[in-house]
């Protein structure tokens, strides 16, 4: 009886054996659970079908179908792998498409070129905006600043680099420089600075040692080792909270709330916030930056303003290359808005076109970069700053380029100071693991 018994559970692996069968390398697991093929990408697409009827038959096409045809091309645009067929995320397609598309249509005339160029910022402006209502990600704009940088370094080597304007050392000194771009953005999008809930990535942690909160705000610890440190840390003056590098629990219930998420279940140290569109808390929390698709924290601040810096200094080196080379014998101002006979060649034409849409490009981030500047020197976040300006508690500087909230602002050397150490001091007794 112990035999068969004990035969039962093989007899059980083996029936789910066929379950577990490696896929093929254009085969994958859909949305619904099913194994497909990406041979039959186009069939079975009712909500299609159903939107190119009432297309034809000019009726309106509900919005929730729009979102299920997005959500059906999305699933089955994939493309063979060792392991399956891959999904391929649908924003990355449209710059690798548009961009070379717009730039050379730009580089035919000069009234072309304007309506482009206008135009440009414009879709893009549109498109983070629709995507921040939605509180989606998307690679849409890491796509757009990735192959806008290969784009026009490959357009510099085929059209500038040829004139014979350009010298070696130039050359290796706009190659280092987009190398050193792409190392920065690299270690910009690493970890901002998450914060994990304990409870759910320590396993040895008990049921017991859980907090919770009432609805009103109040703490209530169970089993909980160091609650009497912990409440005493809660009654700090907020004076002595800004002196630590991390506040725990502020007094009042109102604080409790503040520092309390409820989404990610932790209480959050100082200055942390909740990323509606990363979905979890990151400590001393800047921005979503939609450049990177991650969020500027604690971890990554200093590399997303070297990442920024560098940038600046690149573009506006490969600008001055390029101006230099097609509108030779004027200064870098006038051959940007003057510049004769530069639409009789093509070659000239397209790099031109180039230089604007880098111009348009680097000016946008120049003023990122100017406003992280003046938020460092504050000692304010982006997400302060906004806060802030909603409830009206800054000070406004210079037409409100400048708003300081005068919470951690102690003096312009200490701030760069403690920003030139962030990360590298980390909390002895983080909030979050209290929790």
């Amino acid at each position: 009886m112990t035999q068969k018994g004990s035969m039962k559970p093989v007899k059980k692996n083996k029936a789910e054996e066929p379950e577990l069968e490696p896929l093929c390398c254009c085969e994958y697991i859909d949305r619904n659970g099913e194994k497909n093929h990406v041979a039959a990408c186009l069939c079975d697409c009712q909500d299609l079908d159903e939107g190119c009827d009432r297309w034809i038959t000019g009726k309106s096409v509900p919005p929730e179908t729009c979102e299920r045809i997005m959500d059906t091309i999305s699933d089955r645009l994939r493309i063979p792998g060792l392991r399956g067929a891959q999904k391929v995320n649908i924003s990355i397609l449209p710059p690798l498409i548009l961009l070379p598309v717009f730039l050379r249509v730009a580089s035919w005339h000069f009234l072309l070129g304007v309506v482009v160029l206008t135009s440009l910022p414009v879709l893009a402006l549109w498109y983070y905006y629709l995507t921040h209502r939605r509180k989606e990600q998307t690679l849409f704009f890491l796509s757009l600043g990735l192959f806008s940088l290969g784009y026009m370094y490959y357009v510099f080597l085929q059209e500038v680099v040829p004139k014979g304007r350009v010298g070696p050392t130039q050359l290796a000194l706009l190659t280092c420089g987009l190398f050193l771009i792409l190392l920065a953005l690299y270690r910009a999008k690493k970890n901002p600075g998450y914060l994990r809930n304990p409870a759910s990535s320590d396993r040895s942690l008990g049921s017991s040692q859980t907090e919770s909160l009432s609805r009103d705000g109040q703490e209530k610890t169970r089993g909980l080792p160091g609650a009497e440190s912990a409440g005493s840390l809660s009654n700090r003056t907020p004076k002595d909270d800004l002196k630590g590098p991390c506040r725990v629990l502020a007094g009042s219930p109102a604080k409790v709330k503040e520092d309390w998420c409820a989404k990610c279940q932790l209480v959050r140290p100082a200055r942390a916030w909740h990323c509606r569109i990363c979905g979890i808390c990151v400590r001393r929390m800047d921005h979503h930056c939609v450049w990177i698709n991650s969020c500027v924290g604690e971890s990554n601040h200093q590399a997303f303003i070297l990442a920024l810096s560098i940038f600046l200094l690149t573009s506006v080196y490969g600008i001055t290359l390029t101006l230099d080379t097609i509108c030779r014998d004027r200064s870098v101002f006038t051959a940007l808005f003057y510049c004769p006979g530069v639409y009789a060649d093509y070659s000239s034409a397209l790099s031109f076109t180039c230089v604007w849409y880098s111009v348009i490009i680097t000016a946008g981030m120049a003023y990122i970069f100017l406003i992280q500047l003046i938020n460092i020197s504050y000692n304010v976040t982006e997400r302060e700053v906004q806060q802030a300006l909603r409830q009206k508690t800054g000070r406004r500087l210079l037409y409100g380029l400048i708003v300081d909230t005068g919470q951690y602002n102690r003096g312009f050397l200490r701030n760069w100071h403690q920003f030139s150490t962030l990360g590298s001091h980390p909390c002895h007794h983080p909030a979050e693991d209290i929790v």
